[in-house]
């Protein structure tokens, strides 16, 4: 089994910052990519952004600028720090990974619970 521990939500005025976190821990071999994504009310689930395990970034279009993904391979923890917060960031920010739980297994995804970060003054 997999477990991810996503911690950092919360409330924060316009222009503020927060920073997520994501562990990763349990039956792993290694993890491939690492990303975030979130969900508004009545939205799709959108990227946020991921990083691969050699460190290739991606970004979703409406955050690019302002968030920064990255990760600590020895942790199994990926980080989203979020700065110049805007209203319209609000949702429930999940963490995924890629990962196979053993040296010859497939790849799996995995998702966390997800934490909720509101933008409002």
């Amino acid at each position: 089994q997999v477990q991810l521990v996503e911690s950092g939500g919360g409330l924060v005025q316009p222009g503020g910052s927060l920073r997520l976190s994501c562990v990763a821990s349990g039956s792993i071999f290694s993890i491939n990519d690492m990303g975030w994504y979130r969900q508004a009310p009545g939205k799709e689930r959108e990227l946020v952004a991921m990083v691969t395990r050699a460190g290739g970034i991606a970004y979703g279009d409406s955050v690019k600028a302002r968030f920064t993904i990255s990760r600590d391979n020895a942790k199994n923890t990926v980080y989203l720090q979020m700065n110049s917060l805007k209203p319209e960031d609000t949702a429930v920010y999940y963490c995924q990974v890629n990962y196979k739980p053993g040296r010859f297994s497939p790849n799996y995804d995995f998702w966390g619970q997800g934490t909720q970060v509101t933008v409002s003054s």
